[in-house]
């Protein structure tokens, strides 16, 4: 699996830059990084355990602490702060951005908490029909 030879916390973007060493790059948003925390408290203990974060649109790191050779905890302004986010973990939300987007937006409809992200449905995948709300309350 690759290793990072580069991670830059970037406060006002609100993004994780981070540079691996088979070449590949990635900007992951707080929010995305935040609302897939690998912490038992979001993911947990089991399949379907999962508890849905919304309001985290806003949501910023004030640090991060290396966790061996392997790991980096962020610590989110909203006071989370214990997830164990591995390089592995990060190359996945980098490369999968966009389907996590998609999932995660989903469930925020799902839910009743329609543009609760700082994504809007259109803008997740581009080149992608727009859908059309349906009956959600979130009109465009």
């Amino acid at each position: 699996m690759p290793t990072p030879t580069k991670l830059t916390i970037r406060q006002q973007s609100r993004i994780l830059e981070i540079s691996f060493d088979d070449g590949t790059a990635f900007a992951i948003p707080f929010e995305l990084m935040r609302v897939y925390s690998p912490s038992a408290e979001v993911k947990g203990h089991g399949p379907g355990q999962e508890v849905l974060q919304v309001g985290k649109r806003e949501v910023g790191i004030k640090g991060v602490e290396p966790v061996g050779n392997y790991a980096i905890k962020p610590l989110f302004t909203d006071g989370h702060e214990s997830g164990i986010y591995t390089w592995d973990y990060l190359y996945k939300l980098g490369k999968e951005e966009q389907a996590l987007w998609q999932d995660y937006l989903q469930r925020l409809h799902a839910d009743g908490f329609a543009g609760d992200s700082g994504r809007e449905p259109g803008s997740v995948l581009p080149g992608a029909p727009a859908k059309a709300a349906s009956g959600c309350g979130h009109h465009h």
